[in-house]
């Protein structure tokens, strides 16, 4: 067998390796009876929401069974092609079968990063913050950069974006805006984006074409299922209304409706500028109650909190993340070293590779690939 066919199989193969890992292959037919005699009680129904709950975790078990078992499946006939074609000394089967498995490398790698996001909340919309930090106007312009970038990677995923509130930058971008993205596993992608992103480029604005290095914030929250409870003492917040300063438009409305929502004891703010003040402070609210959601994830997971720490300042020293335009192309992760030339790409909203490196990261810090010696 040629050793690009064999790198195919070795890929397949550790996908496989992990996916057996995510759904505990040993026990899972056990685990699936145990869901269908559940299943099977007629008083199964009194409790709606655990009923929900049941199905959905029985049908994750079945979906991740046969997708093991049909990426398994499908690599054993195309190698079983393969041979034969090369035993009758047959081009063609052997090219098509070579074609099929690079195909099913790629499909095992996607279902491998979403094996990944099996968080507790990775599954929910996010809500995601972009605040502009040192650079000024080129700090505003660069978050109104990432703005668009992650707009894009969200229309791509199919995700709906919604636009929650937003702050004009005095002479170009945005201050700062917040969106809720809907869609399966929103924040399981996006939560590996929190953190400070730095952008390096000859400045539109300096008549003298110099280079400027812009710093621009990013925090994401996961949006909380209406089953979770989150307790807000009334006596800890207080809420403001004022006349929102957005760009206006189609974007941003300008009327006295807007709402502020302070959280004394933790110094969170939340802000909604929609049409009706009643649904803003349903909307603020909201995002308050998963602002305290992340908190209490980020305090029961170790890794969260190392892999998407964001305390610092939005500037030197607390990056994740550089995208350089000037004097070479490239964006690199500084966590996981992911690096890429295609700045073009990665700024239209092409993050999946970014994601991934990040989500595959365990426990040491370390990539999966650096912690099986490869």
């Amino acid at each position: 067998m040629r050793a690009e066919i064999q790198n195919y199989v070795t890929q397949i193969e550790k996908s496989l390796e992990l996916l057996a890992q995510r759904m505990d292959k040993e026990t899972a037919p056990h685990r699936l009876e145990e869901f269908d005699a559940r299943v099977e009680d007629p008083n199964l129904w009194d409790n709606a929401e655990a009923a929900q709950k049941l199905m959905r975790e029985r049908q994750m078990l079945v979906d991740s069974m046969e997708t093991y078992n049909s990426i398994n499946r499908d690599m054993a006939d195309n190698i079983e092609l393969i041979e034969m074609g090369e035993m009758e000394d047959d081009a063609e089967v052997v090219a098509e079968a070579e074609e099929s498995l690079s195909a099913l490398a790629d499909k095992a790698a996607k279902k491998e990063l979403e094996a990944l996001l099996d968080g507790e909340a990775d599954s929910n919309d996010t809500f995601l913050e972009i605040n502009s930090g040192a650079g000024g106007t080129e700090s505003c312009d660069w978050a109104s950069m990432l703005a668009r970038m992650y707009i894009r990677w969200a229309e791509k995923k199919g995700y709906k974006v919604e636009l929650q509130s937003e702050s004009a930058g005095e002479e170009a971008g945005i201050k700062s805006a917040a969106y809720k993205i809907s869609g399966h596993n929103a924040y399981g992608w996006l939560k590996s984006e929190s953190g400070v992103h730095r952008l390096v480029r000859i400045s539109p604005f300096d008549s003298a074409a110099k280079r400027h290095t812009s710093f621009t914030s990013v925090k994401v929250y996961p949006v909380v299922d209406d089953n979770i409870e989150i307790e807000v003492n009334p006596a800890d917040i207080r809420i403001d209304t004022y006349r929102s300063s957005g760009a206006g438009g189609q974007h941003v409305n300008t009327t006295d409706s807007a709402v502020r929502i302070t959280h004394h004891p933790t110094g969170i703010v939340v802000t909604s500028s929609e049409k009706s003040q009643h649904q803003n402070r349903d909307i603020a609210m909201k995002a308050l109650k998963s602002r305290l959601y992340q908190m209490e994830l980020d305090k029961r997971s170790a890794l969260v909190n190392e892999a998407h720490e964001n305390a610092g300042d939005a500037g030197w020293g607390n990056q994740i993340r550089s995208y350089v335009l000037q004097p070479y192309q490239m964006v690199k992760d500084l966590r996981t070293s992911h690096e890429t030339s295609d700045t073009k790409g990665v700024l239209d909203g092409d993050l999946d590779g970014f994601m991934g490196a990040t989500l595959a990261l365990d426990v040491s810090g370390k990539s999966r690939a650096e912690a099986q010696g490869n």
